[in-house]
């Protein structure tokens, strides 16, 4: 796929003329990371934006006493890092891949003379930037007034929406490979806890699990697990 196609699908750049894009295309640059490696940490300086062509990104944290806490997964077709584009503030949080990925990349000193010249990309920027505050804000309330069980349900629904592969009456799997200390980075809890939970979950048959993939086999029971 050219990187005109490619930026074609990213909402970002979703109001740019055909021409457009290939000007942007050609400040673009390629860069590949294999699976766990980090791509940069919170508090480093930051001056590129990633759009993800292949692979998928975890977005994270570290709380005051070092636990590691998830905030998003980002995968082909979405962006990440453009806080630090627009600002050329340091990282507000740090990004980890979860598999191979191939991202191409938009440093700032292209980025800002192409927004002079393309105010249309403004609005993009601007409907990147609600959608992530509505996220985070949603998060924020997960973790705030849900217990283990609420969160984990709310997690799990919220991955399946992403992520899920309907099984031909067998429920829908999440296509992501998830392990019990993974899962736990996204709803501040402890890996025992977790184990809990999804051993819960799967005795009622709400979700399947097979290794590191989670079926979800009940939605309305999980979502009625999902209560403030």
């Amino acid at each position: 796929m050219s990187q005109v196609s490619i930026l074609r699908n990213v909402a970002l750049f979703a109001g740019l003329s055909d021409e457009e894009l290939e000007v942007l295309a050609g400040c673009l640059g390629p860069r590949t990371f294999g699976k766990g490696m980090i791509i940069f940490h919170k508090g480093g300086m930051g001056q590129s934006l990633y759009i993800i062509e292949s692979g998928k990104v975890r977005i994270f944290i570290l709380s005051e006493s070092g636990q590691e806490i998830s905030v998003n997964i980002y995968g082909p077709g979405e962006v990440f890092g453009e806080l630090s584009l627009l600002d050329g503030q340091p990282r507000s949080a740090g990004a980890v891949t979860l598999e191979k990925t191939v991202t191409l990349t938009l440093r700032r000193e292209a980025f800002l003379p192409l927004l002079e010249a393309y105010p249309r990309m403004a609005r993009g920027i601007i409907e990147v930037l609600s959608a992530r505050l509505r996220y985070t804000t949603a998060h924020a309330e997960n973790l705030s007034f849900l217990d283990v069980y609420g969160r984990v349900a709310a997690k799990l629904l919220e991955l399946a929406d992403r992520y899920g592969v309907e099984k031909q009456g067998e429920g829908i799997e999440i296509d992501l490979r998830l392990t019990q200390a993974e899962l736990a980075t996204w709803v501040a809890a402890t890996r025992e806890s977790v184990n809990k939970v999804l051993g819960t979950y799967r005795d009622h048959g709400l979700i399947g699990v097979d290794g590191q993939r989670i079926t979800i086999l009940d939605r309305q029971g999980l979502e009625r697990r999902v209560l403030y």
